[in-house]
């Protein structure tokens, strides 16, 4: 299994992930922005990132693929198959990668993609927008994340593994929830960036931005 992307998409790195806590392993052909590589364009026409690519199958977009992933192997399911929480499991998918994209975003592309990517520097005053607009997310999910310290029933999901991804971002970029505000927040993150899944690709992404 071949994933074309950048893993500093949020979207890549939710794959990366999903694949992770599965047990696939992943080969990851790096992608930037504006890539030609034929290869890539051939699963992802309109340049959608990541491109996926299977043996003879290939698929673009972050939620197709790890459906796909998770019903090639099913001994690890991440999309429960109990209707209610699979319908949670994908709110909570379509959730990250729209609202929570949409606010997270513009903090990760003013203060990190435009300077040290592009050779531009960022709009301030749209970073400083996308962090009000974090603020109702936020509210959200302090009030959502269940006792068993999932979004979904009382196991690690796909709901968890997309909301977590974003926040990844925001964080290289300056921008983490106050802990005081959202305790349950706080704490849901720092358990779910700690994994293995996602702490390792956390720490080269700091070394590759200069973080570190």
């Amino acid at each position: 299994m071949i994933l074309y992307g950048a893993p500093v998409s949020p979207f890549v790195r939710k794959v990366l992930a999903f694949a992770a806590e599965k047990g696939v392993a992943l080969e990851l052909v790096p992608i930037g922005l504006g890539d030609q590589n034929p290869d890539f364009l051939a699963c992802s026409p309109f340049r959608k990132m990541p491109g996926f690519t299977d043996g003879d199958f290939s698929i673009s977009d972050s939620t197709a693929i790890v459906s796909y992933i998770d019903a090639k192997h099913p001994e690890v399911p991440l999309i429960p198959a109990d209707p209610a929480n699979r319908a949670r499991a994908i709110w909570f998918d379509e959730f990250a990668d729209t609202i929570l994209t949409s606010a997270a975003g513009p903090i990760f592309f003013n203060r990190v993609v435009s300077p040290k990517f592009m050779g531009k520097p960022g709009d301030d005053a749209a970073a400083a927008k996308g962090e009000s607009d974090m603020a109702p997310v936020c509210d959200y999910l302090e009030v959502v994340i269940r006792p068993s310290g999932y979004l979904v029933g009382e196991s690690l999901t796909l709901a968890d593994i997309a909301v977590a991804s974003p926040f990844v971002n925001a964080a290289h970029a300056g921008y983490v929830p106050n802990a005081d505000a959202y305790p349950k927040l706080t704490a849901y993150l720092a358990a779910m960036h700690a994994r293995p899944s996602f702490a390792d690709w956390i720490r080269r992404e700091r070394k590759m931005l200069g973080l570190v």
